[in-house]
Order: structure tokens, then C-alpha cells, then sequence
């Protein structure tokens, strides 16, 4: 078994922009490619209201004109199709380098969903996987989404997992791009479950699988929150 490493946790308390979350991550990633020893780090937070679009995204699993959506919409560098971000819902985005995790994105991907399926057992519930198909689903109810990127093996964007959000702006996409599969949250299993309860489980069952040791930002690794600027929202920025 591999040794335990650092990895600087940010887990910012209030719901995030879209747009100042993926600059947080875009710089933790420079960071790691111009300094190679720098340790992993991890975002855990909630969104403002938004829908994400993946790199290759296809705009027919949008219901609504995408120039004037309902909620901010960004076209992103990660896989996958549509989601929905809105606070109730944890996002993970570990800036790791994968080389120390297998230098294998199909293998990262898995990773992330033994992450969530770890999670799901400890409270009790038995999660599953779908053939061919990228998440977490409870009961045929996909529970948590999973969409990624990396440069030069260090990685950016992560998953969501749904705890006792509203699902009312899924019903506005086809998500993940997947139709006649429903998307639940984990209150509908456990009516007593709330973001402050399952993210540090989540934390922890990812330093376990990733053989981390969690610690805050020290002064000078601090993020500030950047302003939003022109040319953030559709169509989005690609990566600089």
C-alpha cells in the first residue's frame, strides 16, 4: 500500500460561482505543473444555480434556448454532457497528480465512483454502477455525477453528488445526456441527511481511497475570490 501524502483541503462554506470555483482550480493546477513537489489539492464545496456543459456537450439534451438559459450556463473543459449545480449538492475537485494515482483517467474515473460507493455503505445504502455508463445510482436514481479533465495528468473538475438539493432544474436538461434515467438525492433515502453531515464522510472516504492526509491552506496558499469578468457564462472559456 502506498504511503500517505499532504493534500491542501479548501472547503469554502458558502455556495461558490460557477466561474470563481474553475479559476480556483485552473490555478492550483499551474501551480502543480510549474511546481512538480507542490503537494495535491482539494476543493469541497456548493455551487450557486448553474448548468455545466461538457467539452463535446451536445445542446439537444438542453430544454431551453441555451443564449438565454435559465440559470448561468458554461461551456467547460471536462467531459461528459449537461449537469445542474445549486447548493444541497457537494462538489469534489481534486487538483491531484495522477501519475501518483496510475496515469490512467479510466482508472481515476472508477476511483471516484468507489469514493462515493465507500460513502453510500457507510450510511447504509448500496450504491451501483451502470455498464458502460459514469456515476453513482441508488435504486435507478443517479446520485452522483462524474466529469473530468487533466493536463499533463493533473486533474481538474471531479463529481457531484446530490444530498437534499432541490430537483426541480434537472427536469430543464437531459442530464449527464442520459434520458429515462432519473437523478435522486440521498434524502430521499435518508430524510435526516444534510450537506454539513455527509461532507466530512465524503473527505474522508476519499483521503482513504487516495491514501491522503487532509490539511488546510497555510497563509500563502490561500485562494482569493476572483471578479467575474466578461466572457464568463455561454458560450464559457476554454482552457487558457
Amino acid at each position: 500500500m502506498p504511503p500517505n501524502t499532504p493534500a491542501i483541503l479548501f472547503e469554502p462554506r458558502a455556495p461558490v460561482p460557477f466561474p470563481i470555483a474553475w479559476d480556483w482550480q485552473r490555478r492550483l493546477q499551474r501551480r502543480r505543473l510549474e511546481n512538480p513537489s507542490a503537494p495535491d489539492a482539494l476543493l469541497l464545496l456548493q455551487h450557486e444555480p448553474c448548468y455545466t456543459l461538457g467539452r463535446g456537450a451536445s445542446l439537444r439534451h438542453l430544454g431551453f434556448d441555451p443564449d438565454h438559459p435559465p440559470l448561468p450556463l458554461f461551456r467547460i473543459d471536462r467531459g461528459g454532457e449537461v449537469t445542474h449545480h445549486l447548493p444541497g449538492q457537494l462538489v469534489l475537485y481534486p487538483v491531484l497528480d495522477l501519475q501518483r494515482h496510475g496515469a490512467d483517467l479510466h482508472r481515476y474515473l472508477r476511483t471516484l465512483e468507489d469514493v462515493v460507493l465507500a460513502l453510500l455503505r457507510e450510511l447504509g445504502l448500496e450504491g451501483e454502477r451502470i455498464d458502460g455508463l459514469t456515476g453513482v445510482w441508488l435504486q435507478g436514481r443517479k446520485v452522483a455525477a462524474i466529469g473530468i479533465g487533466a493536463r499533463r495528468w493533473i486533474s481538474q473538475h471531479g463529481l457531484a453528488l446530490n444530498v437534499d438539493c432541490s430537483l426541480e432544474g434537472f427536469g430543464a436538461i437531459v442530464p449527464c445526456g442520459l434520458s429515462g434515467r432519473p437523478v435522486g438525492r440521498l434524502v430521499d433515502w435518508c430524510p435526516s441527511l444534510t450537506t454539513e453531515r455527509v461532507a466530512p464522510l465524503l473527505l474522508a472516504a476519499f483521503a482513504r481511497r487516495f491514501h491522503l492526509v487532509l490539511r488546510p491552506p497555510l497563509a500563502e496558499e490561500t485562494l482569493e475570490e476572483t471578479p467575474v469578468g466578461p466572457g464568463w457564462g455561454w458560450p464559457g472559456l476554454g482552457e487558457s
